[in-house]
């Protein structure tokens, strides 16, 4: 099931505020941070360039944000080595995507920036 055109446009806002205030702007030619929708799930992703190419970008999974109708609430998953996604056993579900958010930002185990 999708979100709603009124919680996408809040997520893309929460979310673009995030990614631009994550890296500086004078270092965005060699780091980013990026956001994709899709459905009912948002991923946040960390973008470098190839280190053998500098014209071509890779990316690697950081979260997954995916949205549970029944219950109204979010859950919070991160990439292991092989990039399986893994529930975040510390805060797994949350009302409010932000607060998953901010765990990500906290990062208190590592599970998110290295």
């Amino acid at each position: 099931m999708a979100l709603s055109e009124f919680e996408k446009k809040r997520i893309e806002k929460i979310f673009t505020d995030y990614c631009e205030k994550k890296i500086p702007p004078q270092y965005r030619n060699e780091l980013r941070v990026e956001f994709q929708i899709r459905g009912d799930e948002v991923s946040l992703f960390e973008v470098r360039p190839v280190w053998n190419d500098p014209t071509k970008w890779t990316s690697m999974k950081v979260a997954r944000f995916k949205k549970d109708h029944k219950t109204e609430t979010w859950q919070l998953f991160w990439a292991d080595r092989n990039d399986r996604w893994k529930p975040y056993p510390p805060l797994p579900y949350h009302r409010d995507i932000e607060k998953l958010l901010d765990e990500v930002e906290k990062n208190e185990t590592g599970a998110f920036w290295g």
